[in-house]
């Protein structure tokens, strides 16, 4: 599968751009959100929002606050980039240079057409890979957010190593994750909405593609806190490189946006 681009260094303005192979992937969670998220792009951020309640775009913009405050800001990664929603909100937001990463082609394949559509080419780059193996240098990047990643992945803490390798000592990491309510009141409506309303929504909004991905993301959620809660995954961070780890929980718990600064003599 060859798709789009991958970024090269610069010495202009002008972007170079070389094809690159999307393999499939042997991981399990790997090859199993390859599956889940090829058919869903055409209509993929309407109905992010419609199955978060509206909440996915409020949580990204305090995901991407966390990037604009950064003191020196050129080069940004943006991991898990999907349709390049986030992608196109820091470039929006910032006068960085934008690299969107996803894992899978047919995102990517909208995602180059969003930016198209947003006139962002000379801005914004997208490029097929894997978050454990990014095929970039070691502190190309003044900042990097990843969007709805650890689940996704078989090792999280290996993964998040990955990402502070890329990331320039000082650089900014922020992320956005669903997360699971812990007052009791509303981890039942929670999990009433997640088993039963999301499929629902899900099928109602977008068809059998979208009924599956309802169905499946309620029990994801829940597994993956019960095997990552969320002290692990600070812990993680920190273990990562990364220091000043801030949890920021978002609609009485649904959402978590984290931030952390490398370390200064973090690898």
């Amino acid at each position: 599968m060859r798709l789009l681009a991958d970024l090269q260094p610069r010495r202009g303005p002008r972007v170079v751009l070389m094809r690159v192979r999307v393999r499939r992937v042997d991981g399990r969670s790997n090859a199993f959100a390859q599956r889940l998220f090829d058919g869903l792009p055409a209509r993929y951020d309407l109905l992010a929002e419609v199955l978060s309640f509206g909440q996915n775009r409020r949580w990204r913009r305090a995901m991407v606050d966390a990037v604009v405050a950064t003191d020196r800001l050129d080069r940004v990664l943006d991991v898990a980039s999907g349709t390049a929603g986030v992608a196109l909100m820091l470039s929006a937001r910032t006068t960085a240079r934008v690299t969107g990463l996803d894992l899978t082609e047919q995102m990517l394949r909208t995602g180059r057409d969003r930016v198209r559509r947003h006139g962002a080419e000379d801005r914004v780059d997208l490029v097929g890979g894997r978050a454990e193996e990014l095929p970039f240098a070691d502190a190309t990047f003044d900042a990097l957010t990843f969007t709805y990643l650890l689940r996704y992945v078989d090792d999280p803490a290996a993964t998040l190593r990955e990402l502070t390798r890329v990331l320039r000592p000082g650089g900014v990491m922020a992320s956005l994750e669903f997360a699971v309510p812990s007052a009791p009141w509303w981890h039942g409506a929670w999990l009433a909405y997640t088993r039963l309303g999301l499929p629902l929504a899900g099928a109602a909004t977008g068809g059998r593609a979208w009924y599956d991905v309802g169905r499946f993301l309620g029990p994801s959620i829940s597994e993956h806190y019960r095997r990552y809660p969320v002290g692990w995954t600070v812990d993680a961070w920190r273990q990562a490189g990364l220091e000043d780890v801030r949890v920021r929980r978002m609609s009485l718990g649904g959402g978590l946006v984290m931030q952390g600064r490398k370390a200064a003599g973090a690898r």
